[in-house]
């Protein structure tokens, strides 16, 4: 695949031609009506609705993590809820991508060059923290595995610390 999609440029159909296991199916992969083991909506956001979700939950989908802005929306978090569907959410996945992005303003303003293992290995530690919050967050709440309810409420709490610090409130 990363050979595909990076060194080649090449279409996802290219890549269903060359491997036996590998399937491409035109239109929405939200309506594939086969069995899912793992759901990766990293595209639209609320492209996933209540309907969809029952539907990867039938189909036997028992993780979906978001690699989008927001591709679930609320009816299909509360079926992936209902049904113990491991979700890995957007908040958290979205983090990656910004803190590459403080990691490489880092790397400029100071003047240095980290090799990719380097960079991997900083970001491991962020993304382990941020998983980190919103579970312990969680707990704290006594919200079980709600690890989204987490993340917005450690989110809040940190900004609320913020305005509390700055004298605001």
């Amino acid at each position: 695949m990363v050979d595909v999609k990076e060194k080649r440029r090449a279409r996802l159909t290219e890549y269903a031609a060359e491997k036996e296991t590998a399937q491409y199916f035109e239109g929405s992969v939200w309506n594939y009506q086969g069995h899912v083991d793992i759901a990766l909506p990293c595209a639209t956001q609320n492209e996933i609705d209540g309907e969809k979700a029952e539907r990867l939950v039938k189909n036997g989908a028992y993780l979906v993590a978001e690699g989008a802005n927001m591709p679930s929306n609320l009816d299909a978090i509360n079926v992936y809820k209902a049904n113990d569907v491991l979700y890995g959410l957007a908040k958290a996945a979205n983090a990656g991508g910004v803190a590459v992005s403080a990691l490489e303003m880092s790397q400029n303003s100071q003047r240095l060059s980290w090799t990719s293992e380097e960079v991997d290995s900083r970001l491991k530690d962020i993304m382990a923290n941020i998983f980190a919050t919103a579970k312990e967050t969680a707990e704290k709440y006594d919200l079980g595995k709600d690890y989204l309810a987490g993340a917005n409420i450690a989110a809040f709490e940190k900004i609320a610390g913020a305005m509390i610090a700055q004298g605001l409130v």
